[in-house]
């Protein structure tokens, strides 16, 4: 016996009519279904895992509320802006100074912190999170959490002084809900970490709370103290130290997505100097500088090259990893005879994740660093969105890719030019296809790779989402037809189009809505898959479409008489019209067909969505239907459809 998905897409977005269709399901597959067809897009964009002068990480990384280092404030060289979000308590004195003995050399400046004279009680300083350079962000806290809590500290003079220093966490009107305390001496003067676990004995009844860190100011009267590289961190996915937000990396894991592109697309750099590099996102946090990303927030690289790694071998996924190929964001790209160095460096950057620790310097540092096997690694991209600088990718794709398909001969390596436009040399295995569309457009063309040779080549959707519903100003504002959100005619826009790589799928081997991720209160693109704040995660209608698909997805294509080229009806999954439509499915030539089967169906009004407001306006619901070797479904409105029946 064996369950089979039957998907029912009527995605015309025209006025309402009658139809009925009758679908007829060929037994013999047309051929097999990549076990990589749905997987998931990232890369930093909408504060989706830092933030800011303070080092502040986010999203997948910690709660939101990690906070890592003041030492950005040199990327701007501006140290008043670096004390954003922290606050003194009980009149301390709070400056970021560039030490004259800095905590390292990635990280060259300190919080000092002076008590005044003739203080009495706490004094020190707070941070409520944020995200802003002037706006809090909160912390979540909750009872069944164990934090902990980190920090580097000296005395630039060596004193008398001896005491307790306390950190905790806190409501913003005050109260205590967690701390813990260490004795400290005004002889160290040499960089000193301190790592404290905190307990809150209650729960907070919303995110506007802060961390402290605090002294008696009795016994610290006229005291200076330099800080650096404050940390806090509750529960991470999987107890990785450094390691993921526990709800955003479940919610992301719930897909069950086969891989996961990163380290991002534009994210790979702006410029030459400000390109993301590997080597400065491993090892130590204190050894990593962090870098100006590309959507106009610094980038901590506190997720580095070995956290992802890590990350997708506790979810599950294989990377799709892009290596910088010589072009900026910017709009510079380097001439050929300065590849090198560049070229070098991608090398590099496949031995960390695959590598032979006994032969190679990057794969001996990944040993080192907790992880000696190899990582799986089968596709790499040279590039990204390389069709803005198409007439230099001619030489730069084929100097990249001669010298790493030499080196690695096992690794499938994917352009990112438009296909076939320039011609490029070597001729490329793979490459990455990009479109941002109305649902309109998506439902329209869900033939769109029926013509495509069958050359040997394979495609990779590696962004695509439905975000306006104005043809004429696609990359417009919400008041000219952006989404702020998805909504269900987005995503069952998005799930016709997905047929179609379905069907397609001897040629396109892997697809990923993007982008994965949005901080709902400092956004730079919308809309994304997955919305969160400081306390919660909205799982988006497309989510929910990219989850039914990738679910139920199959290990063979079964032909069959529908979709026909230019129709408005698609299967298998998703309706996009105004108005519900039957469908009989006929399956004859099937020995048994259970006279029962499992609906789950995703539907509600065109333009809803699930907002921080209203997280769960629209969710896919399950209940069991009549089925048989012959049956019909009466498909709703702007539905997306699951249908699974047991035969053989």
């Amino acid at each position: 016996m064996r369950a089979y998905l039957l998907g029912i897409v009527w995605l015309g977005l025209v006025a309402a009519r009658s139809l009925a269709v009758t679908v007829t399901i060929n037994k013999t597959p047309s051929h097999s279904v990549p076990s990589t067809l749905y997987g998931q897009m990232f890369e930093d964009i909408n504060v989706s895992t830092f933030k800011g002068y303070l080092r502040v990480d986010k999203a997948l990384m910690s709660s939101s509320l990690s906070l890592l280092s003041i030492a950005h404030a040199r990327t701007v060289q501006d140290t008043t802006a670096a004390l954003a979000a922290w606050h003194p308590i009980n009149n301390a004195d709070l400056t970021v100074i560039a030490d004259t003995m800095p905590v390292s050399d990635a990280l060259p400046n300190s919080l000092q912190f002076s008590v005044p004279s003739g203080a009495t009680g706490r004094v020190g300083f707070s941070n409520e999170g944020f995200w802003e350079a002037h706006d809090p962000e909160g912390i979540k806290v909750d009872s069944s959490w164990t934090y902990k809590a980190s920090l580097f500290f000296r005395f630039p003079v060596s004193s008398s002084f001896s005491g307790a220093l306390t950190v905790g966490l806190q409501t913003n009107d005050g109260k205590i809900l967690a701390q813990n305390s260490t004795q400290i001496h005004g002889t160290t003067t040499r960089w000193t970490q301190v790592n404290l676990e905190l307990h809150p004995t209650a729960s907070a009844s919303d995110v506007n709370n802060n961390f402290f860190v605090t002294i008696d100011g009795a016994a610290g009267a006229d005291q200076t103290i330099n800080f650096a590289m404050l940390s806090l961190f509750p529960p991470t996915f999987k107890d990785r130290p450094n390691g993921m937000r526990v709800d955003i990396a479940e919610t992301l894991a719930e897909m069950g997505p086969s891989f996961f592109r990163f380290p991002g697309g534009n994210n790979l750099g702006q410029t030459t100097a400000t390109r993301w590099q590997w080597n400065a996102t491993v090892g130590s946090l204190l050894d990593r500088p962090g870098r100006a990303g590309d959507w106009g927030y610094v980038n901590t690289d506190g997720l580095g090259l070995l956290e992802y790694l890590q990350f997708f071998e506790d979810a599950g996924m294989e990377p799709i990893m892009a290596v910088w190929a010589g072009y900026s964001l910017g709009g510079t790209s380097l001439a050929e005879n300065q590849l090198d160095p560049y070229i070098q460096q991608a090398k590099d950057q496949i031995n960390f994740v695959i590598g032979d620790p006994a032969t190679s310097a990057p794969a001996e540092l990944r040993a080192s660093l907790g992880h000696p096997e190899p990582f799986k690694l089968r596709f790499v991209e040279v590039g990204n969105e390389d069709f803005f600088a198409a007439n230099t990718y001619t030489y730069r794709w084929h100097d990249f890719v001669s010298a790493l398909q030499a080196e690695f001969p096992q690794i499938r390596f994917i352009a990112t030019s438009d296909a076939w436009d320039p011609i490029l040399s070597p001729v490329p295995q793979s490459y990455d296809v990009h479109v941002y569309q109305t649902p309109t457009w998506f439902y329209q063309n869900a033939f769109y790779y029926d013509d495509f040779q069958r050359n040997g080549t394979t495609y990779f959707e590696g962004e695509y989402a439905a975000i306006s519903t104005n043809p004429n100003d696609i990359f417009g504002t919400p008041a000219d037809g952006r989404l702020p959100f998805p909504t269900v005619q987005s995503a069952s826009g998005e799930a016709a189009f997905m047929t179609g790589l379905e069907r397609n799928s001897d040629i396109v081997f892997a697809a990923s809505y993007a982008p994965l991720l949005q901080h709902v209160n400092s956004t730079q693109w919308t809309p994304d898959l997955v919305s969160f704040d400081a306390g919660s995660v909205i799982r988006s209608t497309s989510f929910f479409a990219q989850k039914l698909f990738s679910l139920n997805r199959g290990d063979q294509y079964l032909p069959s008489t529908l979709p026909t080229r230019g129709d408005t009806l698609h299967w298998s999954v998703a309706n996009a019209g105004s108005s519900a439509e039957n469908i009989t499915f006929q399956l004859n030539q099937f020995g048994t067909v259970s006279g029962s089967g499992t609906l789950q169906l995703l539907t509600g009004p065109e333009t809803a969505s699930n907002t921080p407001e209203a997280p769960e306006t629209v969710v896919p619901k399950t209940s069991t239907i009549r089925t048989g070797k012959t049956f019909t479904y009466n498909a709703p409105a702007f539905s997306v459809s699951v249908i699974t029946v047991t035969t053989h």
